[in-house]
């Protein structure tokens, strides 16, 4: 590969790490989702990619949880955050190179 290409392709695969493992890793309630409850109640909420992996919660606090979610809104933000903004900079970073 060219090493423009190679220089592009790696600035993106580090941003995507910087930016995607503290989405996982730790709790941050950014993306919408969908809390349904086991009595059939469904509460509107932000909620952690993290909390998909397990993480961030404690499982005494999902004793009435059902399942949850994201909406199209959290999918839309959750794939801005951590593949867009990868993107455009990885794409600053090629235009940039001579």
């Amino acid at each position: 590969m060219k090493r423009k290409t190679y220089l592009t392709l790696i600035t993106f695969l580090v941003c995507f790490l910087i930016i995607t493992l503290p989405l996982i890793l730790f709790p941050i309630n950014l993306f919408d989702g969908e809390i349904i409850y086991k009595n059939g109640v469904i509460e509107q909420a932000p909620l952690s990619l993290s909390y998909f992996l397990g993480i961030g919660y404690e499982v005494s606090d999902m004793t009435s949880v059902a399942s949850f979610h994201l909406v199209p809104k959290g999918y839309f933000l959750a794939i801005i955050f951590t593949i867009g903004l990868p993107a455009l900079i990885a794409y600053r970073i090629y235009l940039t190179i001579k």
